[in-house]
């Protein structure tokens, strides 16, 4: 489809110069933007129309007129697995929040559990469709909602039940992560295959303000060959793979590097300023985003266009690999204003 969605920047977009960013391959023409995600409510109050109530093609639509109305090269989109509705939990079991999603507590959960099939483990139709929609220059950045981590740990397990199995009964555990990792792999090679995708991604919130929540030996046994195997699936068709993670991450940094991760989204100040991640890691991996999100939304016009321009006079300078964009999402509670001024600095200071 050769539609036109105009943004106020006048831009063109062309997948192409994010590439350059993705691969650390020259210099972009243009600072690309980058953001994991939007909500509903954000898109919504950016285009005047309420997304959730369109269906079908027409809220594709929608999504692909937000991004591209941005000035985005590219359109991130993620479908989540089904794993069916929460089976009411056994008598005694814990009711926190983090357990809710829980299904699996024994091996006969396990079979219990409407696992997905390894061959079409999630809906690859949206991305047909969005595939339809976008003009050319534009290119899909394409993954699962939801990490290995998050769905063993929230989904199946539980936050605590993932804890207390990986001492009662590693076996269980074991199988859970390797049912997890058939399903991704498969997701990724799929996704990679398709013509309008360009990039696979993988959100997979690991850690909090000073630590990852599993250690990094159980990381390395239980996430990240998944990683490493879905970033191989993307770099087999030429695609590069881009991982979202929020927390401190300092102590895997290295592991996701050897994983053959690309770029790494998410970045708080109160953590690692992104301009000190790019410092130390930039030249193996690239940073995307970074301007935290507080910052953007407490902050008035003349700070924010002070605190932008920092970053990206810092981020982009001497060809530096970078995507402009928050270090976290487009959140509910973030001014649609105060991210127009974010972007709209960033083409100030780069005259492009």
């Amino acid at each position: 489809m050769n539609a036109h969605y105009p943004n106020p920047f006048g831009r063109t977009p062309n997948f192409d110069q994010f590439l350059k960013v993705l691969w650390r391959n020259g210099r972009p023409d243009h600072l690309p933007f980058y953001e994991h995600l939007a909500t509903e409510q954000f898109i919504s109050r950016r285009l005047g129309r309420d997304i959730r109530q369109a269906k079908g093609e027409a809220y594709w639509q929608l999504y692909v007129e937000f991004w591209l109305g941005l000035g985005f090269d590219c359109i991130p989109m993620e479908i989540p697995f089904d794993f069916g509705p929460v089976p009411e939990r056994p008598p005694g079991s814990p009711t926190y929040h983090s357990e809710e999603g829980r299904r699996i507590y024994s091996w006969d959960d396990l079979e219990r559990v409407k696992w997905p099939s390894d061959s079409s483990p999630i809906d690859f139709e949206p991305f047909e469709i969005v595939g339809r929609l976008i003009p050319e220059g534009v290119k899909i950045v394409a993954g699962v909602a939801g990490g290995p981590y998050e769905y063993a740990s929230i989904q199946l397990l539980g936050v605590m039940g993932l804890s207390l199995l990986l001492e009662d009964d590693p076996a269980l555990v074991q199988e859970v992560f390797d049912r997890l990792h058939r399903l991704y792999v498969s997701a990724a090679r799929t996704l990679a295959s398709m013509e309008a995708v360009g990039a696979c991604r993988q959100g997979d919130d690991l850690g909090y303000k000073s630590a990852t929540f599993l250690s990094p030996p159980l990381l390395r046994k239980y996430v990240f060959p998944i990683y490493r195997d879905m970033a191989a699936e993307a770099h087999a068709r030429g695609k590069p793979f881009v991982l979202h993670s929020c927390g401190n991450l300092e102590g895997v940094y290295e592991d996701l590097i050897a994983c053959g991760i690309d770029a790494k989204h998410s970045f708080e100040d109160q953590i690692l300023p992104v301009a000190e991640f790019q410092r130390r890691y930039g030249d193996r991996l690239t940073p995307l985003g970074g301007l935290d999100v507080d910052v953007i939304c407490r902050s008035d016009e003349r700070e924010l266009r002070r605190y932008t321009r920092q970053v990206v006079e810092t981020c982009f300078a001497d060809h530096r690999p970078w995507a402009l964009g928050t270090g976290n999402s487009l959140t509910d509670y973030m001014p649609v204003e105060k991210y127009m001024i974010v972007l709209d600095e960033a083409v100030q200071v780069t005259g492009k």
